[in-house]
């Protein structure tokens, strides 16, 4: 007589693969987009206030899907995506390297106008381009980690801790991964450290801001996916796709 028990059916979720083409869309765009141009604020009396890279603004936006990914679905399916969102950052950096240096054709005459200004906008130095991805790698399973324990912690009370607790570790990773990697050696030794604490500080900012959205979030996926994950006995690995 066979006494196994068989395994249980896989969950299937109806939002979790739109927040997953949410998170990759978000990461890709601020990582492609906003890197080629920096912006000045300027505030009335104060002047030129703050000089930042404009994918800073939309780059949080990628630890909001990660805080509602692992809050309602855990660790294990944020990580999935994370590996998701990682091996889509490897291709475009493959392809616009791909782009930009197969040979441009003669007989096209807007080629001359076309050429540089890819080179401008995608032609990151591989310094640039292996720091940001070996930066958002780390950031996002630190605060993958943060959170599931916190939650854990607190018993699913307390959400905004949760968030913004992670937010502030795995930004942290991010921001002193990334621009040691990529500019330590070209930018001097202070004003490598004012970017990295500004743009931890400019991040965290974001996350608080946008709390209310996260909660309002967080509420509507586990009310519609009767799903609210608590990582007890989850193996925190991140080299695994298992779910």
């Amino acid at each position: 007589m066979n006494t196994t028990t068989p395994p249980a059916p896989a969950r299937h979720y109806r939002f979790y693969d739109l927040v997953l083409a949410g998170f990759v869309a978000v990461l890709l765009c601020s990582n492609l987009i906003g890197t080629a141009k920096v912006a000045a604020l300027t505030l009335p009396v104060v002047g030129t206030a703050f000089v930042f890279g404009v994918g800073n603004i939309f780059f949080p936006i990628s630890y909001i899907f990660g805080d509602v990914l692992t809050e309602v679905y855990g660790y294990a399916h944020a990580r999935r995506v994370i590996w998701a969102g990682f091996a889509a950052l490897v291709f475009a950096s493959v392809m616009a390297w791909v782009v930009i240096h197969l040979p441009a054709a003669s007989s096209e005459p807007n080629n001359a106008t076309l050429q540089p200004a890819l080179e401008i906008v995608f032609g990151s130095t591989w310094r640039i381009v292996a720091a940001s991805i070996v930066a958002f790698w780390a950031g996002d399973f630190v605060n993958a980690y943060v959170l599931a324990r916190m939650k854990v912690w607190t018993r699913g009370r307390w959400l905004w801790t949760r968030t913004i607790g992670s937010t502030i570790f795995g930004q942290a990773v991010d921001s002193m991964i990334f621009y040691p990697l990529a500019f330590a050696g070209i930018w001097a030794g202070e004003t490598l450290f004012q970017v990295i604490a500004f743009n931890w500080f400019f991040k965290v900012m974001v996350e608080v801001v946008m709390t209310p959205v996260t909660y309002a979030i967080v509420a509507f996926l586990k009310r519609h996916e009767h799903e609210d994950f608590y990582d007890t006995n989850t193996n925190f690995t991140p080299f695994s796709l298992e779910d």
